[in-house]
């Protein structure tokens, strides 16, 4: 047989792998990092008794201006009419987003909310290899470069009414369900001071929720100690690159990876608390693509236990 005939078949399984991967690629950057989804969860966590609660979790916008898209759709969730609105940070992917983060929330910030910061909050994104994402988590130590106006964002979203929850603890009465929240500034740059806040759930509360960016254990572990029945989390993007049928790669935490979106629960210190983790909205710009993985926001209905 001549060598060319037999090599021919292998050619043809390489162009067919080479095509491929442009299609899967062509959609992770061309479709799905816009294929927007409303998530819906049911949370047994209120006293007997109590009205439900509708709260509206936002994550990871990593928003720059000229994205009209993403813009568009997030203000139109105000038509959702939450009774409650949480961010778990990243806001900002260009120096000059706080305005346009601002216009996006909307009619979003006359509702009642609450928000911690994550580190592209205060860090603008650097160009980086982003297949490293898939072998390492990136660390901490190693953000540096441009500053972000992360007091003008501070500064909107608590003139808006919104609390900051970055190494604090809070209250809110939202209807009839008055809650606590207890929020650390973002693990992953190791800016949380829990020790700050740490303390066990107040007994007159309805509900205490832990507010985090970056879902690190150590941060689960002391908020669930405390006796917070309620976690909410982003950061992760979902793995933001999943294998169809097996899950994502990644969560860029120590989050195990069965947990990097969606709802589950964690147990530490005797306690048991639903954590809820974002897959978010958005990527950095050097990164604009999502694979078996859509950006998401989630509206979570709180209910009487029964």
């Amino acid at each position: 047989m001549p060598q060319h005939s037999a090599l021919k078949p292998a050619a043809l399984a390489v162009g067919g792998l080479a095509l491929t991967g442009a299609a899967c690629v062509a959609y992770a950057t061309g479709y799905e990092v816009r294929a927007f989804a409303l998530r819906h969860a049911v949370l047994p966590v209120l006293p007997v008794g109590r009205a439900p609660l509708r709260v509206l979790h936002l994550s990871d916008l990593h928003l720059v201006p000229s994205q009209r898209a993403k813009r568009e759709w997030v203000r139109g969730l105000a038509d959702l009419e939450p009774d409650l609105v949480v961010t778990t940070g990243d806001n900002l992917a260009h120096l000059d987003a706080v305005p346009a983060v601002l216009d996006t929330y909307g009619e979003l910030l006359h509702r009642p909310g609450v928000f911690v910061l994550g580190s592209n909050d205060y860090w603008a994104p650097e160009p980086r290899n982003w297949a490293a994402y898939l072998w390492r988590k990136s660390a901490p130590d190693d953000v540096q470069g441009t500053r972000l106006p992360t007091d003008d964002l501070v500064r909107g979203l608590s003139e808006a009414g919104w609390l900051d929850l970055d190494n604090a603890r809070g209250r809110l009465r939202v209807g009839d369900v008055d809650l606590e929240f207890v929020g650390v500034d973002d693990p992953h740059l190791r800016y949380d001071r829990y020790e700050d806040v740490a303390g066990p759930a107040a007994a007159d509360a309805d509900l205490t929720v832990g507010v985090t960016h970056a879902p690190y254990r150590r941060t689960l572990d002391a908020m669930t100690s405390d006796g917070a029945g309620l976690l909410i989390a982003g950061h992760t993007h979902g793995g933001q690159v999943c294998v169809p049928g097996y899950g994502a790669l990644v969560t860029n935490c120590d989050l195990p990876r069965e947990q990097v979106k969606g709802l589950s629960r964690w147990s530490a210190g005797g306690h048991d608390a639903w954590l809820h983790v974002s897959a978010g909205l958005g990527t950095s710009p050097y990164s604009p693509f999502r694979f078996a993985c859509r950006p998401e926001a989630t509206l979570l209905e709180l209910v009487p236990v029964r």
